[in-house]
């Protein structure tokens, strides 16, 4: 498979050589930080009541007063599915002050 050179891309082609089969589903986890705890939790209660089939986790980052949400979706992780779904995210994300910090495949 051939993805796209951009930053979604690149951690495709990593996955693939690494030995993932893409070609399946997989739990894709996006990664989101608030700089507090409300704002947090108010997104991880609207993904909660608005949008059907993912699991949200609230907990505290490494880093003291950020806030983590982590949004985990069944799916096939196509570049594009990816793409629009990282989109998707952020715009929620920023509606409640946070910002995406990227996606990954539980392992």
């Amino acid at each position: 498979m051939n993805f796209p050179s951009d930053e979604t891309g690149q951690v495709l082609t990593e996955m693939q050589q690494a030995g993932i089969d893409l070609s399946i589903s997989h739990d894709v986890v996006f990664f989101h930080l608030f700089e507090q705890q409300t704002q947090a939790q108010a997104m991880a209660d609207f993904v909660t009541q608005n949008i059907a089939n993912v699991k949200v986790s609230v907990h505290a980052d490494e880093t003291p007063n950020v806030w983590d949400v982590d949004c985990t979706v069944q799916m096939v992780p196509s570049h594009e599915a990816v793409v629009k779904q990282e989109a998707d995210f952020e715009q929620l994300a920023t509606k409640f002050s946070g910002y995406n910090d990227g996606w990954g495949i539980e392992a």
